[in-house]
């Protein structure tokens, strides 16, 4: 008995190890299949959207004035106020958008000017990527591409990139100026000749576009920056574009148009944003941060080749207003891990900074645009920039920097969505029209993606009783 039984054993043995050595891409076969129909499973559930993305009976604009706007969610912190007023609301989608990108995404901020707004978007894309610069009309209610980064820069070089995420801003040349910034970090590779990102300018009459400096810190991006328009001073901080490009971090670089040169660079940066004060030309960030409070550092154009300063001030510096007629800047934190986003008024005059209070008005308050009326008084911004702005009804909020009040003027969430299938999950770009009674907010657009795939704008027309 005992015979049979180590021939069935050896039998067994034998058998399952002739299927190992014959068979041995079972496993990864079955594996390979389990992906296979997991992709499937998520391709099925994730909708085919058109594009260009459209509104509804073939227009252009769609323009609502519904008591919705002033219904928030159960997310709202008790002491925010709703406005009462009824808001207009303007929507549109960006043209261009004519094919399905990496994720079509806005990363800089926009300027209201002359009686227009100016906006960037891109694809993200990249070695081969790009990205358009706009003029919308709010009389006419229209927009139009002024240019894009292919036409000015397409077919000189094989690193094309796909985002810019500084901001725009106009010369007293009249013409538009702006950086641009890589589509994703292996993008900007030996591999692909990269040897640094662009300064731009376009003349907003005619879409002329020209470069004005090529790499002017090798093997750096440019996702922040700000022009001193009297001066004719392009501020950049800049992004090493690898890891191994990183030897001094971020790196901030003062560039004189006129002279055609860099005139200032050096290492500890800003990364994201600074600001300018207009009525002396300074420049102020807080070094190699984000967003979080930090020692700040002034640079003055009347010693360009000197080095950054450090003064006395503290403050958070993720997104900063211009400066007001009596020197106020406004500026506010990123927030995260524990601390919440707070806004900061600081003094140009006498280099004050001053906490001021929080700025969220729910769950979210990633804030990167921060806007001033021509009052001084009423700063406008749009919580959850990256994502997430739509949990707390995607609201546009006035914070009244002297009673520290907050205030939405309008949710845009879930109206658009029930209506045109459209969701505001965030923002990069707002401006407030120097008349101050419209906002022009450039949104990150989700049609029922995961995140979003698509831009819009929106123009909040914020009624007289509200900016009283």
């Amino acid at each position: 008995m005992l015979l049979p039984r180590m021939t069935k054993l050896l039998l067994a043995v034998v058998g399952a190890f002739c299927l190992y050595v014959l068979l041995p891409d079972v496993e990864p076969a079955l594996g390979q299949e389990k992906t296979k129909a997991k992709e499937k499973k998520k391709k099925a559930a994730a909708p085919e959207l058109p594009f260009p993305p459209t509104l509804p009976d073939g227009k252009t604009v769609l323009t609502v004035t519904s008591d919705e706007f002033l219904k928030g969610p159960g997310t709202l912190d008790k002491d925010v106020l709703i406005a009462k007023s009824i808001p207009t609301v303007d929507f549109l989608f960006y043209p261009g958008q004519i094919y399905k990108a990496s994720i079509w995404s806005n990363w800089g901020d926009g300027l209201a000017i002359n009686g227009k707004y100016y906006s960037s978007i891109g694809d993200h894309n990249a070695p081969k990527g790009n990205a358009y610069v706009y003029e919308y009309d709010p009389a006419k209610k229209a927009m139009r591409v002024l240019t894009d980064l292919a036409s000015v820069i397409g077919g000189m070089f094989r690193y094309l990139p796909g985002k810019i995420h500084g901001r725009i801003d106009m010369g007293k040349d009249g013409w538009l100026y702006y950086s641009t910034h890589r589509g994703a970090v292996n993008a900007t590779s030996d591999a692909n000749e990269y040897k640094g990102d662009w300064i731009i300018k376009c003349d907003p009459k005619t879409g002329k576009s020209e470069v004005v400096a090529y790499a002017p810190v090798a093997k750096h991006c440019i996702p922040n920056s700000v022009l001193d328009p009297e001066r004719m001073i392009f501020y950049g901080g800049t992004a090493p574009g690898s890891s191994k490009d990183d030897i001094n971090g971020v790196q901030f670089f003062a560039y004189d148009i006129a002279a055609k040169k860099v005139v200032y660079s050096g290492p500890d940066g800003p990364p994201r944003y600074m600001i300018f004060a207009k009525s002396n030309g300074r420049v102020y960030y807080v070094p190699g941060s984000d967003g979080s409070v930090g020692t700040m550092m002034r640079y003055d154009p009347a010693k360009p080749s000197d080095a950054p300063i450090k003064i006395g001030a503290s403050l958070g510096l993720r997104a900063a207003t211009q400066e007001t007629a009596d020197g106020m800047v406004y500026t506010v934190s990123k927030g995260g891990k524990g601390n919440p986003a707070m806004m900061y008024s600081f003094n140009t005059k006498t280099e004050e900074a001053k906490e001021i209070g929080p700025v969220a008005v729910g769950g979210r308050d990633y804030i990167t645009s921060l806007d001033v009326d021509p009052t001084g008084r009423y700063v406008y911004y749009i919580p959850g920039a990256h994502g997430g702005s739509q949990d707390d009804g995607s609201p546009i909020v006035q914070f009244n920097v002297k009673t520290k009040t907050r205030k939405v003027i309008a949710f845009l969430h879930p109206y658009f969505k029930d209506k045109i299938g459209a969701t505001h999950v965030g923002t990069f770009s707002s401006a407030v029209d120097p008349a101050g009674d419209k906002i022009y907010v450039t949104w990150n657009v989700s049609r029922g993606s995961r995140a979003w795939d698509c831009c819009a704008l929106t123009v909040v027309h914020v009624p007289e009783a509200e900016r009283k």
